[in-house]
């Protein structure tokens, strides 16, 4: 397993691809990191809400999990097809689809930003607008969702950064010293 600052490799990828579970920071370590970098930020769940006019919570709603899902693949595609130094942040479902990871591995490098168990509880607790932790056990919905979505994050990444007691400044170094 590839950890906090591996070398990417011979890969030349262009765009950085931010990963992980809700609450990781994916959001705010990719503004951060775009702004250092001067590439334009993406975040896919932001780009779906956009197109579809509606918050996600409101899609799962009225449409489904499936729809919902169909269009991350889709944005992701497009993203894709016209993206060269990007900073993109995906939902936390978004690489659960194999598809979706072969999308992700093609068009850049991808960051695992991998936090606790603790951390999302601490951080997302009081938080309606996540529709996969609705309900009253937030601590059995996060240990579930955890176990299995992080083999899914780690066989994605190129790079995984462990980011409980981390700053921003200290994530964002370690992608762009692994960046060369």
């Amino acid at each position: 397993m590839r950890k906090n600052g591996d070398n990417m490799g011979t890969k030349n990828k262009e765009n950085i691809i931010l990963i992980g579970f809700m609450g990781c920071g994916k959001t705010s370590v990719g503004k951060r990191l775009a702004k250092r970098l001067n590439y334009p930020f993406v975040d896919t769940d932001h780009l779906i809400e956009k197109n579809i006019g509606c918050t996600i919570n409101e899609i799962f709603s009225s449409k489904g999990e499936d729809f919902f899902r169909e269009m991350e693949t889709s944005i992701l595609r497009e993203i894709g097809s016209d993206s060269r130094h990007k900073v993109i942040a995906t939902g936390g479902g978004l690489p659960e689809k194999k598809q979706n990871r072969e999308i992700l591995k093609e068009i850049g490098h991808v960051v695992y930003l991998k936090i606790s168990k603790e951390t999302v509880i601490k951080r997302l607790s009081g938080d309606t607008t996540r529709p996969k932790l609705k309900g009253d056990d937030l601590s059995t919905k996060v240990d579930a969702l955890l176990r299995e979505r992080e083999p899914i994050y780690e066989e994605v990444a190129d790079q995984v950064i462990e980011t409980d007691d981390k700053s921003y400044n200290e994530i964002i170094n370690l992608i762009t010293n692994a960046m060369g």
